[in-house]
C-alpha cells in the first residue's frame, strides 16, 4: 500500500529525494562497463568512465567531456588504469558527500592517500597539466608562502587548508597576471592583455559574449587601456554573479515595463544585500556589459542574460567547437518543418487523450447539469427537486449506463475543442506579447481567450447539439409513451446543416468574445493564478497539484457567470416536448424564461456546471501532465537548450541532474582554475590540442 501512495505521490507532486546510491552505483557501471576476458571482472577504462560520469545530453562548451578523464584518475585508487565495481562505489560515495566538489579535487593530488599534500608532489602534478604558453605564476609570492610556507619552510598542507587555498586562487592568478603585463609599472595593462588573462583564468566559468567582449572594459573610462582597479572590480562582479543575478531579477520584476537603470540596480542592491556592497565602478561594469546593444541604459533581463548567464552561446561558437559534442549538435541544428508538423501531432494527440479523459470523469455532472437547466415547472409540478435527485432518478430509472448517455459525441468533440482553443489562445497572446517583457496587457488577454472561444464554437456546436439530445431522450422515454430512442446518426440526418447550428449564437455568448465570454475569463484567469499566486516564471515549473488547482480555481468563475447563456443555449438545443414554450431566438428565449420562471431560472444548474467545469480542468491537466512524461515526444529532449541538465539556464534554476553529476563538474571547475590545459594531454612543441575524437574534438594533424 506505501508504495503505490508514493507512486501515486510522485506523479502529482514529483519526485522529492535523489535516487538510492546502491541503485546509481549498479546501474550506471552495469551499464558501460566492460568485461575482461582472462579474468572476467567487469571493469570501466577511462572512455566508458567518461561516458558513465559525463551523459551526452549535457553541455560540454565550457568544459569538455575529455576533461572528466581527471575524475578517472580520482577512481582509479589502485593506478590500474581501470575502475572496478568497488572503485565505483567509492567514487559515487564520495560524490554523495556536502564537500564532494573539494574532497574530489584533494584526493587527486594525494596521490599516496596520506591525507595530506606534500607541495613539491602537488607542484609537479600542476607543472605537469599546464601548458609552456601558460601565464607564469609565482609559488613563492607572499600569498602561497601564507599558505604553505616559504621555500626553506614548506609544510604539509590538510583538506580544509588546501581547499581554503584553492577557494582564493583565481583572485591571486589574476594579481600576478596584471603585474606581468604591467611592465612599466604604472598600475595599467592593454585591453587584449586583459583579456588574455581572463581567458586563462576563468574562460570556464563566463559566458562567450563576456568573453568576445573583454577589451571593451576599456571604455568605461577615459583612456584606452585598463587598470587594476577595473580588473577588480570586474572579478567581483563575476564572483557574486548569483548575487547580481538575484538583485536584477527582483529589481527588473518590480519594474512596469521589466527594465532597470543603475539606479535602480543599486537601490535594489541595498534593499537585500547585507554585506555585498557594490561600488561605482561595478555596477558601471555590470551595465557596460549587458548594455553594449542597447545604449538607453534601461536594460532588460535578457541583456544580462547574456553576461550572467555562463552557458550562453554564441551562434559562432555553436557551429564551430566541438562539432563531436551531443548537446551542442542537438541545440545547433534548426527544427524543421517536418519535426514542427509532427510536434504539433503529437501535442494535439496528447491534448486529445487528455481532455476525453477530463471530460468522461465529469461526463455525469454534466448530464445532470443539462437535465436540471431543461425541466420546466408543469402544472406547479418539476421532475427533480435537485441535482442529487436527478442523478438517483437517472439511476433508476435507466441504470447507471445511463449517466453516460450521449457520452460518445462528447469524447469526440474534446479533441478538436482542446486543440482550437488552446491554438488560437496562444496564437493571438503570442501576438501581443512583449517579447522582451514577457508583458500583455490584460485587454489583450481577454482577446485571446473569446477568440478561442469563439472559433471553438464552428467545431463544438454540432456535437454539442448531439450530445444534448441524446442525454435528454432517456427522460423523455419515462414521461411519454411510445416515444422512439434515436441514435446519434438519426439526430444529425434529421436535425441538417442549419440544425446543427442553432443555439451557436448562445454558444458564442458562453464561450466566445461577447457577453459573459467562458474563454475569455478561464485563460486570464488561468495565466494570472499561475504566474501571480503560484509563482510561474521562465525559471520555475509548477508541478502536476499547482497546474490542477489553478485550472479548478481559474474553472469555478468562468463557468458560473456564463449559465445564464449555458441555459439559454441549452433550450435552443433542446427538442420541446408537447405542451412546452418554444423559442424563436436568443432574445426570446431569454425573454420567454424571464417571464415565466423569473431571473433564478438563468442560474439553473450553475453548481452543477462548478462541480463540472473545475474537475474536468482539474483532470485534464494532471492528464496531460502524465501523458507527456509517459510518451515524450520521439528523440525530442526536454527543450534544455545548450546547457542540459546540469547546467542550468539564468534565472537561478536548480539543476535537474542528480548531485553526483553536478559535484563532479563543479569539482572541475575549481580544479580549472588551478589552469585552464588541466585534463589536456601534452603534445609535442607546436602541435595544437584539438580534443579526443568522440569526446569534443578531433585527432591532431
Amino acid at each position: 500500500m506505501a508504495t503505490v501512495k508514493d507512486d501515486v505521490k510522485e506523479v502529482l507532486l514529483g519526485s522529492e529525494h535523489e535516487p538510492q546510491l546502491s541503485q546509481i552505483t549498479r546501474g550506471a557501471f552495469m551499464r558501460y562497463a566492460r568485461k575482461d576476458e582472462a579474468s572476467d571482472e567487469l571493469y570501466l577504462g577511462e572512455e566508458e568512465f567518461i561516458d558513465a560520469v559525463a551523459p551526452e545530453s549535457e553541455d560540454y562548451h565550457k568544459i569538455k567531456r575529455f576533461q572528466y578523464g581527471i575524475l578517472f584518475l580520482v577512481a582509479d585508487r589502485d593506478g590500474k588504469g581501470r575502475v572496478n565495481l568497488r572503485d565505483w562505489a567509492v567514487f559515487q560515495n564520495l560524490l554523495a558527500k556536502p564537500d564532494a566538489e573539494y574532497e574530489v579535487i584533494f584526493r587527486f593530488f594525494d596521490k599516496d592517500r596520506t591525507g595530506y599534500i606534500n607541495f613539491e608532489d602537488f607542484y609537479k602534478i600542476w607543472q605537469a597539466h599546464k601548458s609552456e604558453s601558460s601565464l607564469p605564476f609565482d609559488w613563492t609570492s607572499e600569498w602561497a608562502t601564507l599558505y604553505i610556507g616559504s621555500k626553506n619552510r614548506r609544510h604539509l598542507m590538510t583538506y580544509p587548508q588546501f581547499a581554503q587555498m584553492l577557494r582564493g586562487l583565481q583572485g591571486e592568478r589574476v594579481r600576478q597576471a596584471f603585474l606581468h603585463f604591467d611592465k612599466n609599472k604604472d598600475g595599467y595593462i592593454e585591453p587584449e592583455d586583459f583579456q588574455r588573462i581572463i581567458l586563462e583564468t576563468a574562460s570556464h566559468k563566463l559566458s562567450d559574449y563576456l568573453l568576445e567582449n573583454l577589451p571593451t572594459l576599456c571604455n568605461i573610462s577615459t583612456g584606452s587601456k585598463i587598470s587594476y582597479a577595473n580588473v577588480r572590480a570586474f572579478q567581483n562582479m563575476i564572483q557574486q554573479m548569483d548575487m547580481v543575478e538575484l538583485i536584477v531579477r527582483n529589481a527588473t520584476n518590480k519594474s512596469s515595463d521589466g527594465k532597470i537603470t543603475r539606479t535602480d540596480f543599486l537601490n535594489e542592491a541595498a534593499r537585500i544585500s547585507r554585506f555585498n556592497l557594490y561600488t561605482p565602478m561595478e555596477a558601471d561594469i555590470l551595465f557596460h556589459f549587458a548594455g553594449l546593444d542597447e545604449p538607453s541604459g534601461r536594460l532588460s533581463m535578457k541583456d544580462f542574460a547574456r553576461v550572467v548567464d555562463p552557458s550562453w552561446h554564441t551562434v559562432y561558437s555553436l557551429g564551430a567547437t566541438s562539432i563531436s559534442d551531443a548537446g551542442q549538435k542537438a541545440f545547433a541544428t534548426t527544427k524543421s518543418l517536418m519535426h514542427d508538423v509532427l510536434e504539433s501531432i503529437h501535442h494535439f494527440a496528447l491534448g486529445s487523450l487528455a481532455g476525453a479523459f477530463g471530460a468522461f470523469m465529469v461526463y455525469p455532472i454534466d448530464l445532470v447539469k443539462t437535465r436540471m437547466q431543461n425541466q420546466r415547472s408543469v402544472a406547479g409540478q418539476v421532475l427533480y427537486k435537485n441535482s442529487i435527485d436527478c442523478a438517483k432518478r437517472v439511476i433508476k430509472n435507466e441504470g447507471f449506463t445511463g449517466l453516460y448517455s450521449g457520452v460518445l459525441p462528447q469524447l469526440v468533440g474534446v479533441a478538436p475543442e482542446k486543440a482550437i482553443k488552446l491554438t488560437v489562445n496562444d496564437l493571438v497572446r503570442g501576438k501581443f506579447t512583449d517579447k522582451a517583457t514577457g508583458q500583455i496587457w490584460w485587454g489583450n488577454e481577454l482577446l485571446a481567450g473569446g477568440s478561442a472561444g469563439a472559433c471553438q464554437v464552428i467545431f463544438t456546436n454540432p456535437l454539442e447539439i448531439v450530445k444534448i439530445r441524446l442525454q435528454i431522450q432517456g427522460e423523455v422515454a419515462k414521461t411519454v409513451e411510445g416515444t422512439p430512442k434515436r441514435s446519434a446518426v438519426w439526430i444529425v440526418r434529421n436535425l441538417g446543416l442549419m440544425g446543427l447550428y442553432k443555439g451557436a449564437s448562445a454558444c458564442l455568448l458562453r464561450d466566445g468574445e461577447l457577453v459573459f465570454p467562458f474563454s475569455a475569463i478561464y485563460f486570464p484567469t488561468y495565466s494570472h493564478l499561475k504566474k501571480d499566486y503560484f509563482g510561474e516564471s521562465p525559471q520555475k515549473s509548477l508541478g502536476v497539484v499547482q497546474m490542477l488547482t489553478a485550472g479548478a480555481i481559474a474553472g469555478m468563475p468562468a463557468a458560473y457567470f456564463t449559465t445564464p447563456c449555458d441555459v439559454i443555449k441549452t433550450r435552443l438545443q433542446v427538442e420541446a416536448r408537447k405542451g412546452e414554450a418554444t423559442y424563436t431566438g436568443l432574445r426570446h428565449a431569454a425573454k420567454t424564461i424571464y417571464q415565466q420562471e423569473g431571473f433564478k431560472a438563468f442560474f439553473k444548474g450553475g453548481p452543477a456546471r462548478i462541480l463540472r467545469s473545475s474537475p474536468q480542468f482539474g483532470f485534464t491537466l494532471a492528464g496531460y501532465e502524465v501523458l507527456q512524461r509517459t510518451f515524450p515526444m520521439p528523440g525530442h529532449a526536454d527543450e534544455e537548450g545548450p546547457r542540459g541538465h546540469v547546467e542550468p539556464g539564468v534565472g537561478l534554476a536548480e539543476a535537474k541532474a542528480p548531485l553526483p553529476y553536478l559535484r563532479s563538474r563543479n569539482a572541475l571547475k575549481v580544479i580549472l582554475d588551478l589552469d585552464e590545459n588541466f585534463g589536456r594531454p601534452k603534445l609535442p612543441p607546436g602541435k595544437q590540442f584539438a580534443g579526443i575524437p568522440g569526446f569534443g574534438g578531433r585527432s591532431p594533424a
